[in-house]
């Protein structure tokens, strides 16, 4: 879809070592996971980070799968989660039977609204799946204060916030499970791939069985048991290594990927300032105590006829830049849940107006100044 673009939305590019390392794997004899490349990914987040447990899965989707086991959600359970992110969020607890319940969204930074979580709480609830989106944090010292009032776990979905921080810690880092994608749409890619954060302790030994279909088969490998069987559920979450030999080259310029797509982040900033001053357009921007990883550069135009014939003028220049998301209580999924487009009026007005940019980390200074000098032309 992109190469029809003169300016794609995002771009995948070797940042390191990928092809050494992927070339590494093809002269050995070990594809599937688990494998040196795929632990030297899991050591690097885990330092990085200081995060109590890294898993490398083959999407964030499975990480988020994984989550919901861990947590044993099922029928009759229900879990509070923001209507503006994409299917894979609900998908993963839904397939074990557990229910959505869609809560507005703050359009300061789009994130669900935590000020409106503890009203939606019944004795049905299990769980608070929050989305941090564009790379920047939700509100978590609040949603973690309602959550260990009413004894609820919380899981981070922090597909887009890989390397974001909300105040001193990383996003993913926080709750009692996080996870991470490295789709090639995302800042540091695989391909396809992911991660699961495991923050508490006592899930860590449960999630590699689930993890390696039900089997204690980590631990043979360590020396802790002398064989291995099938000891639980699970599933077959492991990356390739392949994913992961790219992955690591990519992990290992972590801090310069981030200050290049810092760069073109604040360059959207200071040069279409002048069309939010003249209330035209706002623009994305993360509340002071968090840092963004610069993961999505958006505008919010002021209606959504606005927003649509924006992106088609980009379009036509040849600059993809698209819409996101649908909300998911007012998708045909959501209605058969008895959602109604009303329901959420802030999450359906903004989702309405949102348009994301390109970025990526080798765009190059004349693909933004196009950009940028479209958006202008199409303001005159």
């Amino acid at each position: 879809m992109n190469k029809a673009y003169k300016v794609p939305l995002a771009r995948v590019s070797n940042e390191g070592n990928e092809k050494k390392y992927v070339k590494e794997v093809l002269a050995g004899v070990n594809l599937a996971g688990d494998g040196s490349f795929g632990r030297r990914c899991e050591t690097l987040l885990e330092k990085k980070f200081k995060a109590q447990k890294v898993l490398l899965t083959p999407s964030c989707t499975s990480a988020m799968e994984m989550a919901s086991l861990l947590l044993g959600l099922g029928p009759g359970d229900e879990v509070i989660v923001p209507s503006f992110t994409f299917s894979s969020t609900v998908n993963a607890f839904m397939i074990f039977g557990a229910k959505p319940v869609f809560v507005d969204i703050n359009p300061r930074a789009m994130n669900m609204d935590e000020n409106l979580i503890e009203k939606l709480i019944t004795k049905k609830t299990k769980a608070i799946y929050v989305v941090h989106y564009a790379g920047v944090g939700c509100e978590m010292d609040k949603i973690m204060s309602t959550a260990r009032k009413y004894k609820l776990k919380v899981v981070e979905d922090a597909a887009q916030g890989v390397n974001a921080k909300y105040k001193d810690r990383y996003l993913g880092t926080i709750g009692d499970l996080g996870a991470y994608s490295f789709h090639e749409s995302k800042n540091f890619v695989a391909g396809e791939g992911g991660a699961l954060v495991i923050n508490d302790p006592k899930l860590i030994k449960r999630a590699e069985i689930i993890r390696e279909k039900g089997t204690n088969r980590s631990q043979f490998f360590r020396g802790e048991v002398d064989k291995y069987t099938w000891v639980d559920i699970g599933s077959s979450y492991l990356i390739s290594e392949l994913g992961a030999a790219f992955l690591l080259g990519q992990l290992e310029q972590i801090e310069r990927i981030h200050k290049i797509r810092r760069v073109i982040y604040e360059t959207y900033r200071k040069k279409l300032k002048p069309l939010e001053a003249k209330g035209l357009l706002k623009m994305s921007q993360a509340p002071g105590d968090r840092e963004s990883n610069y993961h999505i550069f958006y505008l919010i135009l002021n209606s959504q006829k606005v927003r649509n014939a924006l992106m088609d003028y980009l379009k036509s220049k040849g600059v993809l830049a698209v819409f996101h998301y649908i909300p998911l209580h007012s998708a045909p999924m959501g209605r058969k849940l008895g959602y109604r487009t009303e329901d959420l009026p802030l999450t359906q007005k903004y989702a309405g107006r949102l348009i994301r940019l390109p970025i990526f980390a080798r765009m190059k200074r004349t693909e933004q100044t196009e950009v940028i000098l479209e958006i202008k032309k199409f303001f005159v």
